[in-house]
């Protein structure tokens, strides 16, 4: 298996973005056991979106290490081939560099910090929807 620093920035969003989705998903389940799966789904998209990611990364940026900081621009930096549909190239490029940083640190096994930078990511977006 690849060490997480061999994974393109790309890879790691791809992963991250999962992560990120299943974290959402409890914490939004959590906070409302009975609410309509379609609900519960609304309200996720309200958090994953490029947006809502875009302006988590204010609420993280300044509680990351110097790797975890290389890892997020990386992401950030990256090319994709496909173009964002509903944000604009900031907000998408900012997303995409958070994701990334979320799929290295699971990658890595380091769930504990991985947990706090989405607790921190999560309230911000919560606070601003």
């Amino acid at each position: 298996m690849k060490q997480p620093s061999e994974y393109s920035p790309l890879v790691l969003a791809y992963i991250g973005d999962a992560v990120y989705e299943v974290y959402t998903r409890e914490r939004i389940l959590s906070q409302n056991p009975d609410m309509p799966a379609h609900k519960l789904h609304k309200e996720n998209i309200k958090y994953v979106k490029a947006p809502a990611q875009s302006r988590s990364v204010s609420a993280v940026v300044n509680m990351l290490t110097e790797e975890e900081t290389a890892v997020f621009k990386r992401g950030r930096n990256a090319k994709s081939q496909t173009s964002p549909k509903n944000a604009d190239i900031l907000d998408y490029r900012r997303a995409t560099g958070l994701e990334a940083l979320f799929g290295y640190l699971h990658i890595c096994g380091r769930e504990e910090r991985l947990s706090e930078l989405m607790e921190a990511a999560f309230d911000s977006a919560q606070n601003n929807i």
